[in-house]
């Protein structure tokens, strides 16, 4: 008759396995060398062993195999047991998985499934891609459905403004809904049939602008909201798996979304529980007024999963520089009579600002020009000098993370002024490296010089970079190497086909670079120690390259392409295959 020893000792494992599992760190301190916690490693806990880790952790900067259990890191260590035969089968290199740490993700997930309309280089071009995309979506342009595209520029039309009537195309085109997005996304062209559903004559909103017939900057844009049939759900879902597909593949386990409507944080929340929900979304809250108050519309949402937090609120200070719209101090140098337009007054601003933070939200401001950069330090640093009584203001910025997005062009008094307060810039890289061909004739030379897209001067603020997407390309390493070069990611070459990058004296190296997609966006969303690295007790998101960072030549970042993208310890994209959507 078999011994059942084996079988009471199984059991045993089995059940203090099951207890560590559940409640892992006191058990595990008081029996890590027992032969029952070696086997709970095998059971419970999944190794993996690369060439190079890097860790983005100053206890070991550089491993070799991590272990796995319950979606976060158990152990990361130097493998000192394996033969060479076996080190030598190892295959990729592994970094910590990116943030991108200013985007959107619905927005990004419509434009997949509208008219990409980037860098077309005329009217006609324009036309021709309307053409061919309506031809492929009989849906597209009716009532309830309008025909969506994003990427225009004014500039390629000999730098006139579109109008209503250029869209109607053909007889077929008269009878559709348009409505297509500027590049910077803060103005929106529609149709004539979308111009016959406003009211007449058109209301004057402060904050906004109507440049043309048919053309509707910043504010203004909300006429025509207030009749764009919202998609349902099952669209809004399939928008967000589509985007999150494209970020996963891109090597993005996690994202700031600035600006999730009162609408979306529902479905957020729902989808976020499903294993189709594939990166980790620190959101913004947006009410459905812009800069206003609605705590009692929001909530804040800490997912036990970790993959839907939400304790911020977006605020707008101004608009795009690319439509004259972000406000400056001094009028525009290549337009006398503006300096742009606020989109909330500085006292609104500071009151907001005030009300969002005492409720507990950290805020965060869009602010372009050197005056809404001012205005928005300037509500920061009213709030901050009631916020906590015996701390200093730098001291309570560092509980509460106040963020200004953008930061695009910051006179150098407010950029001293940041650095006291401790105020976190959020930038955009590729926005540098788009905008360089006018943004000088903008600005002028003394403000680009002084003001314009600082990156290293800002370092010891912790930058957040990220890409503005669907604005810029989502592709992390762009931004990258516009941040290490600041030159153009499409080309390699600065804005006069150059290849000396424009003010070369903001670059900053590649572990900076790196920092901003990975460290500094996890403190700028409070999960330091969580995202961003690789360590025990952190999220398990990691991304597999076929060579280390250190040793490619720069130019090589400009067409990286990820092999592996891991999730809280699941496989999300593999290149080879392609793998399947995980839906």
């Amino acid at each position: 008759m078999p011994s059942f020893g084996w079988l009471i000792t199984l059991s045993v494992v089995v059940l203090l396995g099951s207890l560590i599992y559940q409640n892992p760190e006191p058990l595990i301190a008081s029996i890590t060398n027992t032969l029952a916690y070696k086997v709970f490693q095998q059971i419970f806990e999944e190794t993996h062993c690369y060439v190079t880790v890097r860790t983005n952790s100053a206890d070991l900067p550089h491993a070799e195999c991590f272990s796995v259990a319950n979606g976060k890191f158990r152990r990361v260590f130097l493998d000192e047991t394996s033969y060479d035969l076996i080190k030598e089968r190892r295959k990729g290199h592994v970094i910590p998985g990116l943030w991108d740490g200013h985007g959107h993700l619905s927005q990004f997930g419509e434009s997949l499934d509208s008219v990409d309309l980037f860098d077309a280089q005329s009217m006609d071009e324009v036309k021709k891609r309307l053409v061919e995309y309506k031809a492929g979506h009989e849906e597209a342009g009716t009532s309830e459905q309008w025909l969506r595209g994003i990427g225009w520029d004014q500039a390629n039309f000999k730098g006139k403004w579109p109008v209503a009537k250029d869209l109607e195309i053909d007889a077929h085109f008269k009878d559709l809904y348009v409505m297509l997005d500027r590049v910077d996304v803060h103005c929106i062209w529609v149709s004539e049939k979308v111009s016959s559903l406003l009211p007449k004559p058109l209301p004057q909103v402060p904050g906004g602008e109507i440049p043309a017939k048919g053309v509707f900057c910043d504010n203004a844009m909300d006429i025509v909201m207030a009749y764009y049939p919202k998609p349902n759900n099952a669209r809004r879902t399939k928008w967000i798996q589509d985007a999150m597909f494209e970020l996963n593949k891109h090597g993005i386990v996690g994202m700031h979304d600035a600006g999730v409507f009162l609408s979306e944080q529902k479905l957020y929340k729902e989808l976020s529980a499903s294993d189709s929900w594939t990166v980790r979304v620190y959101g913004m809250s947006e009410c459905d007024t812009r800069n206003t108050f609605c705590p009692d519309d929001v909530e804040k949402v800490h997912t036990a999963n970790g993959m839907l937090h939400m304790q911020s609120v977006k605020l707008f200070a101004d608009g795009a520089l690319g439509s004259w719209g972000s406000a400056m101090i001094e009028p525009y140098s290549d337009k006398k009579s503006s300096s742009g337009t606020l989109l909330v007054n500085a006292t609104k601003l500071s009151k907001i600002t005030h009300d969002w933070a005492h409720a507990g939200y950290q805020v965060n401001i869009h602010a372009i020009g050197d005056l809404a950069n001012r205005i928005a330090i300037d509500a920061f640093e009213e709030a901050l000098k009631t916020l906590c009584p015996g701390s200093t203001l730098r001291e309570c910025q560092a509980k509460h993370r106040f963020r200004i997005e953008h930061a695009q062009i910051i006179h150098p008094d407010d950029q001293r002024r940041m650095n006291e307060l401790g105020i976190i810039p959020s930038i955009q890289p590729t926005h540098a490296t788009s905008d360089m061909p006018y943004a000088e004739t903008r600005l002028g030379k003394r403000r680009t010089e002084e003001e314009a897209y600082r990156m290293r001067s800002l370092l010891p603020l912790k930058p957040v970079f990220g890409s503005d997407f669907p604005v810029e390309p989502v592709n992390p390493f762009e931004g990258i190497y516009a941040a290490v070069t600041r030159r153009s990611p499409k080309t390699g070459l600065g804005p006069k086909g150059e290849k000396k990058g424009w003010y070369e004296s903001e670059t900053v190296t590649l572990e900076d670079a790196l920092d901003g997609f990975t460290v500094n966006p996890a403190y700028a969303a409070f999960l330091e120690g969580k995202a961003g690295v690789i360590e025990s007790g952190a999220y398990a998101d990691w991304i597999v390259l076929d060579e280390p960072l250190e040793t490619l030549d720069i130019e090589s970042l400009r067409s990286i392409q990820v092999k592996e993208t891991w999730v809280g310890g699941r496989l999300v994209y593999k290149r080879a295959g392609p793998m399947e959507a995980p839906w």
